[in-house]
């Protein structure tokens, strides 16, 4: 492992390589006393096409910094789907960056007001443009599940200048007890292309998947079915919610989806 400072951005990072590539902890400022942390995989021998820009569920609240263990960042089996698949979604081809929450709002996190606020957007183009000095050719895509897709909508629709697509999984289109989530939400003023991606058999209340066909209005759209029994609640990751059991498949489908190539419309 290796510290080393980039003095322009004025950014943090802890780099760590591997037989698989690398994962580097960054860390920007953003506002004044402010930082934001991202984590991002990528192969370090090559330039990857694409960069995913991956918003989590939940709160968003990863807190990047403290799990950072020998240059390996360290989550439990039962972390968040996009969490799950990081090393999946990365290779030669693809650099996945994690978002976690903006230090102001750690340990709690992000609530919807948040994720759909101009601060929110302003921060995350920070990261944007981090990410398109680093790789000046890839095209950058936003990638957000369950919660994570409110930041992804409102995003694709204040970030359509510097970010190409994005992709949205187990959209959460029905008001809850946490918040509004994107029941609201005019799905026709995100203006570049979105990929709708939802289980068939999703319990959460939140996410129904009817809920999503509704919003994607025929668009792209990858529905999943079957897996494993769940080990989690229904708005947990280990679940439909979570594609626990499929998430081989759903990898490939996205990748491809990603890469300009066919991808599959029916995972069953």
């Amino acid at each position: 492992m290796r510290i080393r400072t980039a003095a322009a951005a004025a950014a943090l990072m802890i780099f760590c390589a591997s037989a698989r590539g690398a994962e580097e902890l960054v860390t920007l400022p953003v506002r004044d006393g402010v930082t934001q942390s991202y984590l991002l995989l990528h192969d370090t021998s090559a330039m990857p096409k694409v960069i995913v820009v991956t918003l989590i569920g939940g709160t968003g609240a990863i807190d990047l910094p403290k799990r950072m263990r020998e240059g390996v960042a360290r989550f439990s089996p039962g972390a968040n789907f996009l969490i799950r698949i990081r090393e999946k979604i990365a290779g030669a081809d693809i650099a996945d960056a994690i978002v976690d929450a903006p230090s102001d709002r750690l340990p709690n996190g992000m609530t919807d007001e948040f994720r759909s606020s101009e601060q929110h957007a302003s921060d995350v183009r920070k990261i944007i443009a981090d990410l398109h000095a680093r790789f000046p050719q890839a095209r950058i895509l936003l990638v957000g599940t369950s919660r994570g897709t409110i930041s992804a909508v409102h995003l694709a629709r204040a970030l359509g200048d510097v970010v190409q697509g994005a992709i949205l999984s187990s959209t959460v289109t029905v008001a809850d007890r946490v918040g509004p989530g994107l029941s609201g939400f005019d799905f026709t003023s995100i203006k570049i292309p979105v990929l709708w991606l939802h289980h068939h058999d999703d319990g959460c209340r939140s996410s129904p998947y009817a809920g999503a066909e509704r919003a994607a209005r025929g668009g792209a759209f990858i529905s999943v079915s079957g897996g494993d029994p769940p080990q989690s609640g229904p708005c947990e990751p280990l679940s439909p919610h979570g594609y626990f059991g499929r998430e081989d498949a759903t990898v490939e489908a996205i990748r491809n989806y990603l890469l300009n190539r066919d991808f599959a419309r029916e995972i069953r």
